[in-house]
């Protein structure tokens, strides 16, 4: 018996081996090509020919490649001698890992892997995967250039339980431990302080969106946001909540629908359209809850970044 049970554990440790074998066998990063990834990167960052980096001079030549990294072209400019190569100045600069794993992990973060599943998929330890895509999200949200709303513009908000999930420090300041589970919200409309921050999203129809975590919904906090992003004289939709009752005085058409008395659409010009809603903006926190939900919990501190990306992902 005990023989046999010795065989058992052999033969399954050697499956093990071969599974592992075949796994790094077609592990991604070797399946992507370093030369067509940096080429990739040429032409997204330089579609009119490379550029110098101080000066913004054309006079640029060809300077060798980078010790290594054998496709990495290295640059001299001819006006102001400033030297810089295809990663200069980007979030990919100062890293160790290898570009090809960066367009994967980029390509993950964008089909809403988890920071998990995308270590277990490029063979990184978690911390790496973390790191990695924390520097790509604020990368990808300090670029993405500001967004104008016009013409009809829904808003509404949406709130999310979001504690202090990975500082420690900010949840004792709270009066208590950490938790194992997952954080419970109370019910209602929340805030930042209430560890239930409020979202706050304007959508144009047929357009783009635009999303922000905000401490509250106070009428001092939303303005704002709303004068720098949608365009005077558009045409907005809300629900009856009184933060929007100002809107008007604001430069802007408003039209609401009361969903207390169960009115989720209204037709007013009698054309046999339901004009009058908001379900446009309705649906797009449907996703956003989706996209969420693998991440299984988001501090308050990093959910900024989280949105804004999913606003780039969404928009483009």
């Amino acid at each position: 018996m005990l023989v046999l049970i010795g065989q058992l554990i052999r033969w399954s440790l050697s499956l093990r081996k071969r599974a592992k074998a075949m796994v790094d066998l077609i592990k991604l990063t070797n399946l992507l090509d370093e030369a067509k990834c940096y080429e990739v990167i040429r032409q997204l960052r330089w579609p009119d020919g490379v550029v110098c980096l101080h000066c913004r001079g054309r006079g640029v030549v060809r300077n060798g490649h980078d010790d290594r990294e054998r496709h990495r072209q290295r640059y001299l400019c001819k006006t102001c001698k400033y030297r810089f190569d295809d990663l200069t100045g980007t979030v990919l600069a100062g890293h160790h890992q290898p570009v090809s794993t960066w367009i994967l992990g980029s390509y993950f973060m964008g089909v809403n892997l988890s920071n998990r599943q995308i270590a277990q998929e490029l063979g990184l330890c978690e911390s790496d995967a973390q790191a990695m895509t924390e520097v790509l999200r604020h990368g990808i949200v300090a670029k993405t250039p500001d967004v104008v709303l016009s013409g009809d513009v829904e808003f509404d908000e949406l709130y999310v339980v979001a504690g202090h999930k990975g500082n420690p420090e900010a949840v004792r300041a709270k009066g208590r431990e950490g938790r194992r589970n997952r954080l419970k919200g109370g019910c209602g409309r929340g805030t930042l302080e209430k560890e239930k921050p409020p979202i706050f999203g304007m959508i144009e129809r047929g357009g783009q969106v635009v999303i922000r975590m905000l401490a509250n919904v106070q009428q001092a906090t939303l303005h704002p946001i709303i004068e720098k992003t949608v365009a005077k004289g558009s045409t907005v939709y809300t629900d009856e909540y009184s933060i929007y009752a100002r809107l008007p005085g604001l430069g802007y058409g408003h039209k609401t629908v009361c969903h207390g008395r169960g009115e989720y659409a209204r037709d007013e010009d009698g054309d046999g359209f339901c004009e009058v809603h908001v379900n446009t903006i309705e649906g797009f926190w449907s996703l956003l809850r989706s996209w969420l939900r693998p991440h299984r919990g988001i501090s308050q501190e990093k959910l900024p970044l989280y949105l804004g990306f999913f606003q780039f992902v969404h928009n483009a």
